[in-house]
């Protein structure tokens, strides 16, 4: 009783852990912020510029290695070994590459060529797989139950880690972009290593754990709420020092509140189980007769609420058993429609703005915008993923057609070029983009299983930037650079984007009837898991 004690309080301790760490590694969505004096120290032109960007995307995305790495270290039976060696392997990784690309932007090194500074991006980008495979993955076995919710929370700190890390640098820094990457190097790095003991598997039995979830998705949502506040004022007042020191001071207690949560939750769990496994002494006779030794513990695992039950997958699958099934296949081309024309959508949504005549304020509202509707996606999605599932036995790829749709409307609203198509059309892209990166892990565990869940649902994740590279560099690109005139390459008007969104509305459509298909080969599977 004491060891499922320990588990029951050590796993949400090990989610508020997570919770920090994945607020501090989201590095890579704050880019925009010191990439000008990037290309300024290093000479860069747009082009050469946009060539690291890509190897940032693919090192935030190609998550392999931390898959198998955390499959052949949490699924050892070791003691001293757990997901604190991929936590390890991502804080050295993120040293690495941000430390190195700060000492070229002061030039305490001399320049390196750009594809040793396109692997420096690599590196410190890749950092990200690693702190956020250990994080997802061990959630969702600490809490099976409601893996959509915890994968939803999850991801949604980890989209609104950029809007933190700005915040951070904004009060401490002033904006100075090349001390922001050398914060980049550390925070993150520090932030791991204090708290990378803590995530750990711990298994217990089910409990009253939805209650204490959703306040977590509560306090995300504050926390959005307020970074989106402080981002529309600071656009239009100018903040004295101590007023930035202020709400920096807020941002830190609305990010504390999740431990006094954790605090509650293992206090109602300890008293739960204690009481779920004392001897059942209410029977006169055996009590007159002192006769015990019938009476047995009774594990809160042995009940189940109709419907409770979360789909698992029938056999555990390899990722080279995964890659050659269909239902794999059909999932990575419908990430490739999706999170290929999202990806596409944010790195040109500045380009967008200027060529339809947004002012520097409006497209840089635009950004900030954008964190906070991928955040609402991947938060929602797996919330509601969740309720639709257990409650209605909808299974989880209708939601992947969904937002598929979706996005196909929103392509097409940005296409138009009506006056503020881009507020419109960013919401809705944004949103779904952000469903995405949440629905897709959860689908992955539910067909293919937990143990190589990592592995495999980083696989799929290259689909993002393969899916990028080819709408944003073969379609988009190409596109504008034929419509552009002038010395100077630019183009303005509907004509520069408008073709370019038609071809990724017909992607998206086609990237929903891909899931759709997915969701035929997969509705039996969730029936009869949903009934066992």
């Amino acid at each position: 009783m004491e060891e499922r004690l320990r588990s029951s309080s050590g796993k949400w301790i090990a989610a508020v852990a997570s919770i920090w760490i994945q607020c501090s590694c989201g590095a890579s969505y704050a880019f925009g912020i010191y990439s000008p004096v990037l290309k300024s120290s290093q000479e860069y032109d747009q082009s050469t510029l946009d060539t690291v960007s890509v190897f940032k995307d693919i090192g935030a995305n190609a998550g392999i290695l931390s898959g198998l790495l955390y499959s052949a270290v949490c699924n050892s039976t070791s003691p001293r070994r757990g997901p604190w060696l991929v936590h390890l392997a991502g804080a050295i990784q993120c040293f690495l590459g941000y430390f190195f690309i700060w000492l070229a932007v002061v030039g305490t090194i001399p320049r390196p060529p750009v594809p040793v500074m396109s692997l420096f991006m690599f590196i410190a980008a890749h950092a990200q797989t690693f702190f956020n495979t250990a994080n997802v993955v061990t959630v969702v076995q600490n809490f099976p139950e409601y893996s959509g919710t915890v994968v939803g929370i999850m991801k949604g700190f980890l989209g609104l880690s950029g809007a933190i890390l700005i915040q951070v640098s904004q009060t401490l820094f002033n904006n100075n972009p090349s001390a922001f990457i050398l914060m980049l190097s550390l925070l993150p790095t520090l932030t791991t290593l204090v708290l990378m003991c803590l995530v750990r598997v711990h298994q217990t039995p089910p409990g009253n754990d939805e209650k204490h979830l959703n306040k977590f998705l509560i306090i995300s949502l504050v926390v959005a709420t307020y970074l989106l506040s402080l981002r529309l004022l600071e656009d239009i007042f100018i903040f004295p020092q101590w007023v930035l020191i202020l709400t920096f001071v807020v941002l830190l207690v609305l990010l504390f509140s999740p431990f006094g949560i954790a605090v509650k939750a293992q206090k109602e769990s300890s008293w739960s189980t204690t009481n779920a496994t004392t001897p059942l002494l209410n029977d006169p006779e055996k009590l007159a007769a002192g006769d015990f030794m019938d009476v047995k513990e009774v594990p809160t695992d042995t009940i189940k609420r109709k419907g409770s039950s979360m789909p698992q997958a029938v056999e555990e699958i390899n990722p080279l058993q995964a890659m050659c099934t269909i239902n794999f296949w059909l999932l990575f081309v419908a990430m490739i429609c999706g999170m290929g024309s999202g990806l596409a959508t944010i790195n040109n949504i500045s380009q967008i703005g200027e060529s339809l005549g947004y002012t520097t304020l409006q497209r840089s509202t635009l950004v900030s915008l954008w964190s906070i509707w991928n955040f609402l996606g991947r938060l929602g999605a797996g919330y509601l993923s969740d309720i639709f599932l257990l409650r209605r036995g909808c299974p989880r790829p209708v939601f992947i057609a969904l937002t598929l749709a979706a996005m196909t409307a929103g392509h097409i609203t940005i296409a138009a070029g009506f006056p503020g198509n881009l507020y419109v059309g960013s919401l809705v892209v944004g949103i779904c983009y952000g469903s995405q990166w949440s629905l897709m892990p959860t689908i992955t565990k539910e067909i293919f299983g937990v143990l190589h869940m990592g592995t495999i649902f980083n696989t799929i994740s290259i689909a993002s930037p393969v899916g990028s590279y080819i709408l944003s560099v073969r379609v988009i690109g190409y596109i504008y650079d034929k419509e552009a005139s002038g010395t100077v390459n630019s183009c303005y008007g509907t004509k520069c984007f408008m073709l370019s969104y038609f071809i990724l509305a017909s992607v998206s459509l086609f990237g929903c009837l891909v899931a759709l298909a997915l969701l035929i080969r997969t509705r039996r599977f969730y029936s009869q898991a949903l009934l066992r």
